[in-house]
């Protein structure tokens, strides 16, 4: 016998999720004047912490709703009562040139307890593009935060932001927040509503925003949750995929670049780092006629260049590791600015560096190396010579087996050189880019490194990781202000390697194969 399914037979239908109200995202000011700057005119100022638009003119009706937005958000019907149907028209006009001030607010379903406005969450754009369209979720649904979703406090609030998502969803009421909390486990709508102390109609509410807008997601008909599934997403760790969206314009709306944050409240940290205590060692010197007599052509070091984690018999000399320091990372010059100037400490060195930061301090462990004793040493890029700071053995072995390991066990390197990064000469001037171009510039200096080392016939290889925290312990310095970014291999070469002759198994050679394969310079 053929049946007919009822719907009481489906369970509850779902409610669908209320429309967002406009408001004003964190910090914005509405300020009228006149043309002449005169107070109470009929130019409007949007005045926002990293951008401002002046409307003008705003009168009547328009003028109206605007001083009504920027007490907080209201009901549609309270925010446009009074005005004539054009001024509505030309209120929204307002709105939609000022969509990067606009958030979007989520507010309670027949007001606060008291009869007022209760917002639960507010959705502010954090790029100019920023769309969303809220969802319906079934009541059957499993919903639960995305894995790229995380919550931080900002500005005296609790907000949950993602990579992929180009709003941040500002927790204004205790019950969002709640809600934001239970949604890290799995589960239905019904079940994170009652754990937040929403009703049926909040619930659909928040949920259909926060899945709509990206921050949360729903469960496929297997229970996998596209984060964790997608081919793309999955091959994206939180943290790369967030460090990717804040060192680059576009999703962030943050102040950004050489803006001097710390400028008038916290002293830059000088252009030449201080010389710690400890015996020093003078480094050889080379000219340039020395350089000149032996050098191979930039090509030939570019072509030969490659990453070599065996090495010879004979040790690596204390003249070319001088040489190598002085090449890649003296101090060529030092300017220092008048006082009262507006201008920044700053010094040459010969890789290229951002702003001039030179940030990077170069540390050198030496096992084995003619005319250097075996210890760890600062690197003075001003007086050209090694500065021993710790003799313990065990430390350098502690520092050598991390390297190694970072090979996987395969180079037994002379010499390691620790990259660190003096943080702070890069954020006081910086915002939100300081430790990318950090980055940025261990890479130059890598290629630096590289293209020194195979001018000198050394074998070099840079690394992948390393132990921030333990260099940090062994080269007494305080991770938070000084740490390693960085680790570099040296050694001497051995005299049968060579990049001449066929490649190996596998290979195939593209683009003039005479290039790639000249003879050891």
């Amino acid at each position: 016998m053929q049946t007919t399914q009822t719907r009481s037979d489906l369970g509850p239908r779902p409610l669908e999720p209320a429309l967002a109200v406009p408001a004003f995202t964190g910090g914005v000011r509405v300020l009228f004047a006149a043309e002449d700057g005169a107070a109470g005119g009929d130019v409007a100022t949007l005045a926002g912490p990293a951008t401002s638009l002046a409307l003008r003119p705003v009168r009547d009706g328009v003028r109206t709703a605007l001083e009504r937005l920027a007490e907080g958000p209201l009901p549609a019907e309270e925010l446009y009562e009074g005005l004539r149907p054009a001024e509505r028209v030309q209120f929204e006009r307002v709105l939609d040139r000022a969509r990067h001030l606009v958030a979007h607010a989520v507010l309670a379903r027949g007001g606060g307890q008291e009869g007022g406005v209760r917002e639960l969450l507010r959705l502010e754009p954090v790029a100019r593009d920023a769309a969303y369209v809220p969802v319906l979720v079934p009541a059957g649904a499993t919903v639960r935060l995305s894995r790229f979703a995380f919550c931080r406090t900002r500005e005296g609030a609790l907000v949950l932001e993602s990579p992929l998502v180009k709003f941040r969803a500002v927790l204004t009421d205790p019950a969002a927040r709640t809600l934001a909390a239970a949604l890290g486990e799995p589960g239905p709508p019904a079940r994170l509503g009652a754990d937040a102390g929403l009703d049926a109609a909040g619930t659909a509410d928040v949920l259909g925003h926060l899945v709509g807008a990206g921050f949360a997601e729903l469960a496929d008909e297997d229970g996998v949750f596209a984060s964790d599934g997608e081919p793309v997403l999955r091959q994206w760790d939180f943290h790369d995929l967030l460090f990717h969206s804040r060192i680059r314009s576009g999703r962030y709306d943050d102040v950004f670049g050489a803006v001097y944050p710390h400028r008038g409240a916290v002293e830059p940290r000088p252009a030449v780092r201080p010389v710690p205590e400890g015996a020093a060692v003078p480094l050889h010197r080379p000219t340039r006629e020395e350089i000149a007599a032996h050098d191979p052509s930039l090509t030939t070091a570019i072509e030969t260049r490659r990453s070599i984690r065996g090495y010879g018999d004979q040790e690596m000399t204390a003249r070319q590791l001088g040489e190598f320091l002085y090449r890649v990372a003296r101090v060529r010059a030092h300017y220092t600015p008048e006082p009262g100037s507006d201008r920044d400490e700053v010094v040459s060195r010969p890789y290229p560096s951002g702003g001039q930061g030179y940030e990077l301090e170069l540390y050198v462990t030496v096992r084995r190396c003619e005319g250097l004793a075996p210890g760890i040493y600062y690197y003075d890029p001003v007086g050209h010579r090694l500065v021993l700071r710790n003799e313990e053995e065990a430390d350098r072995e502690s520092l050598f087996h991390v390297a190694s390991r970072a090979t996987g066990m395969e180079a037994r390197p002379d010499v390691l050189v620790t990259v660190t990064a003096r943080f702070q000469r890069m954020s006081w001037k910086y915002r939100a880019i300081a430790y990318a171009t950090t980055l940025r510039h261990t890479g130059v200096l890598y290629q630096t490194m590289y293209l020194v080392a195979t001018a000198l016939g050394l074998a070099p290889c840079a690394l992948g990781n390393g132990d921030a925290d333990m260099s940090a312990r062994v080269l007494g310095l305080d991770y938070l202000q000084e740490s390693s970014v960085g680790d570099f291999l040296l050694g001497s070469r051995r005299p049968d390697d060579s990049v001449a002759g066929e490649p190996g198994e596998g290979w195939r050679m593209l683009n003039s194969p005479e290039w790639s394969l000249p003879e050891n310079p």
